[in-house]
């Protein structure tokens, strides 16, 4: 994810896609993960896997941006996208609202509330209930913030 990368990282893939820069930059030496504000995104080298995670009924591929449960795609905006990606691929681990501002909206948590999260994650978790008789993939952490687990 962009909100993955350095400060440094940031500006430098944000001059290439922005300037177009591709006279003494090869695009393939470029990582396929590299993601651009979930706008842009480096194709994928066929020596690569994708980024995937199967967890019963639900599929998610970073590159692709796809969310599939029961192989219905879930429409999720780039924040929720970008949420949900931060929490699937670091399972059990949590992330503080603090932690989700930061590497979500890259804004000091102060111009942003908490509220902010709360509703981009009862979105998230309202689309990924297709029935009712599925997991809650995005569990609340009381007062702390938000972790995936199944």
């Amino acid at each position: 994810m962009f909100a993955l990368l350095s400060a440094d990282q940031q500006r430098e893939l944000t001059q290439f896609v922005l300037k177009g820069t591709t006279d003494h930059v090869n695009i393939n030496d470029i990582p396929y993960q590299a993601i651009f504000r979930g706008r842009y995104s480096i194709p994928k080298k066929s020596n690569h896997p994708l980024t995937e995670v199967q967890a019963g009924d639900l599929y998610f591929c970073l590159e692709q941006r796809l969310v599939t449960i029961r192989e219905q795609p879930i429409e999720l905006t780039v924040k929720e996208f970008e949420i949900f990606s931060l929490l699937i691929l670091n399972p059990k681990r949590v992330f503080t609202y603090e932690m989700l501002i930061d590497l979500v909206w890259e804004e000091d948590y102060t111009y942003y509330s908490r509220k902010a999260v709360n509703n981009h994650v009862s979105n998230l978790r309202r689309k990924l209930k297709v029935a009712p008789n599925l997991p809650d993939y995005v569990k609340s952490v009381y007062g702390i913030g938000y972790k995936f687990e199944i």
